[in-house]
């Protein structure tokens, strides 16, 4: 007799832990749209682990009804990459910010993803430290002042997407905290991805960063400073549906379409593209130069690193047998200390 397990609902995954971020805080938006990612899914929570290192985002696993870690300042990806290695049934997510990932936490985050660990890393990138009460963080922008920059950063700025594409990521996406359908379409993507998927998400900081992204969030404005990426399809955007981005002298150039300007003359995303220059292409648009692309930048095949290390212990077991820690440890040379 077969037993049918019940359909989970996005409020299942859901603690009764208070959630104590800031109120407006874009975190809030990012955690239900996780939730929806994984009822979708249909992920069961005992099969689930959300593993994060310092700062406001950190406090991801406290509200997933999952298993979770808390873990120490930029560490996360170094928990998750042991985690995932011992037990690949399970669905592991990284959970941290522009602070927690990409400095103190900057190195663990470039070997994880060059490893092609088979996990999924949400960034939020709110450009700010918030846990530490508004220092300027790795993705500040130039002359921002802070409270440790009063008068104005001259750090440049790091770009996550690049980053993750210099260590031959291969899965990246970006998305918005204020686009529930998009944010939740692109966390199920990275979720299915076989091997690392890096998503970073615009994230607002209301107490000390507000209107970071205002750019990609403000009705009047966002239809001509975003460009989404559809897989096979022209870069197009504006409010009229009217601009494009098509290549010109190895760079791209915005253009308008009409008379002298078709769709076929514009650039078409391919996600699939094996070759990294396109993707990072588009990772280097910024606003206001060009309308910033959000979506799935890159999503290309290549082995993970959990299953080829499983496959080479495999192999190790059939030419030699299986190990002994004990005769290990007894092996070689060997000294008594008196």
């Amino acid at each position: 007799m077969t037993t049918e397990l019940p359909v989970l609902k996005a409020s299942d995954y859901a603690t009764n832990q208070e959630v104590r971020w800031c109120p407006g805080c874009g975190d809030y938006s990012i955690l239900a749209q996780t939730r929806k990612t994984l009822a979708a899914m249909q992920i069961p929570k005992e099969n689930t682990v959300f593993i994060s290192g310092i700062g406001c985002s950190s406090r991801f696993p406290y509200y997933m009804n999952t298993y979770g870690m808390h873990s120490i300042h930029g560490r996360a990806p170094g928990f998750a990459t042991g985690l995932k290695a011992m037990r690949q049934d399970l669905q592991v997510w990284v959970i941290t910010g522009d602070g927690d990932g990409l400095s103190i936490g900057g190195n663990h985050l470039m070997h994880c993803i060059r490893r092609n660990m088979n996990l999924t890393i949400v960034l939020f990138n709110n450009r700010i430290y918030g846990l530490t009460k508004g220092q300027y963080s790795p993705t500040s922008c130039l002359g921002h002042v802070t409270k440790s920059s009063p008068m104005g950063t001259i750090d440049n700025p790091l770009h996550p997407l690049s980053i993750a594409l210099g260590c031959e990521a291969t899965f990246i996406a970006r998305s918005v905290d204020v686009y529930p359908k998009h944010l939740t379409h692109v966390l199920q993507r990275a979720a299915e991805h076989c091997g690392t998927a890096f998503v970073e998400v615009y994230q607002n900081c209301v107490v000390f960063n507000d209107g970071a992204w205002k750019y990609a969030t403000d009705r009047k404005i966002k239809s001509d400073s975003i460009v989404e990426l559809e897989h096979d399809k022209p870069l197009i955007f504006g409010k009229n549906r009217d601009k494009g981005i098509r290549f010109s002298c190895m760079k791209p150039e915005i253009v308008t379409l009409g008379d002298d300007v078709a769709e076929s003359d514009l650039m078409v995303h391919d996600e699939t593209f094996d070759e990294p220059y396109r993707a990072l292409m588009l990772s280097r648009m910024h606003h206001p130069e060009y309308p910033e692309p959000i979506g799935i930048f890159r999503a290309v095949k290549r082995p993970c690193y959990d299953l080829e290390m499983t496959h080479q212990i495999e192999q190790a077991e059939q030419q030699l047998g299986p190990g002994n820690l004990e005769s290990l440890f007894h092996s070689g040379d060997t000294w008594t200390v008196e």
